[in-house]
């Protein structure tokens, strides 16, 4: 009797077991243990402390100063330097109504040692100067001086505001000329303003640097002043109400006949004597 390695039993059981192994393999291999998972899935739940997505910068908080990008050092901008300018109005303290034009001048001058001193450049101008501080931001902004004369009454050219590029080391120069028609005492301002333009960002700022405040007097073409014309006025009406009287030329012929009478019979008086 021939013995059997496998029985017809034995040889279905182990074709299955193999069967069992071959898709379990196919279908990712034998589950990992509670250990293994957990310290698979663990550094998912917690970023760690070097990643670059971890680190939130602050939002930048704007400020008041004037700041110039760094050259070196921190990382954090420094104050912008500060140029020392001296500014100089010079404007006619009297000008004849009717007449030619007169010339007003404010300059904008560099004056890093304070020695600038203000003349005027018409004779019989009158001229107030101050020295101010501005930002030295010329290597990182464009700079342009605003400027404009406020009043009314007077005519000015130009009108409006003028703009004048400021640079390093540079003078800035605004003239006005003003007319007048009517005799009186004219207020006005002149305004200056600094414009900054990142040349970077291309963000601007307008700051305000002064505002003059000044009287012009105008006067008629013989130099009177607004009260003299109008006492003046006053006193020719008077006059031409008496002169235009109807008996005023009979009174007046009635007296010059007596004083001319008096006159003779006072030489005749004279002779007889």
């Amino acid at each position: 009797m021939n013995n059997r390695l496998f029985s017809p039993r034995s040889l279905s059981l182990l074709l299955a077991a193999l069967a069992g192994l071959i898709t379990l393999v196919a279908c990712g291999g034998f589950p990992a243990s509670t250990e293994e998972v957990a310290a698979t899935e663990a550094p998912a739940t917690e970023a760690p402390s070097d990643s670059p997505t971890a680190v939130i910068n602050p939002a930048a908080t704007p400020t008041s100063e004037f700041v110039i990008p760094v050259t070196g050092g921190g990382d954090e901008p420094t104050p912008a330097l500060l140029e020392f300018r001296r500014l100089t109005l010079e404007y006619p303290p009297v000008i004849k109504a009717g007449s030619g034009s007169d010339v007003i001048i404010l300059t904008l001058d560099v004056d890093a040692q304070g020695n600038i001193t203000a003349t005027a450049q018409v004779e019989g101008n009158v001229t107030e100067g101050q020295t101010i501080e501005i930002p030295n931001l010329y290597a990182t902004h464009n700079v342009t001086a605003e400027s404009y004369y406020e009043v009314a009454g007077l005519e000015v050219s130009p009108p409006g505001s003028m703009y004048r590029p400021l640079k390093q080391g540079e003078r800035v120069t605004f003239i006005w000329s003003v007319r007048a028609q009517d005799v009186g005492t004219y207020g006005g301002t002149i305004w200056l303003f600094l414009n900054f333009e990142n040349r970077e960002t291309g963000e601007k700022d307008r700051k305000e640097i002064s505002a003059q405040i000044f009287d012009i007097k105008v006067v008629d073409l013989f130099g009177f002043s607004t009260n003299f014309v109008k006492t003046s006025g006053v006193v020719g009406s008077v006059l031409g109400s008496v002169v235009g009287f109807p008996f005023f030329k009979d009174i007046v012929k009635y007296l010059f006949e007596r004083l001319t009478k008096g006159k003779k019979k006072s030489g005749k008086s004279k002779k007889k004597t």
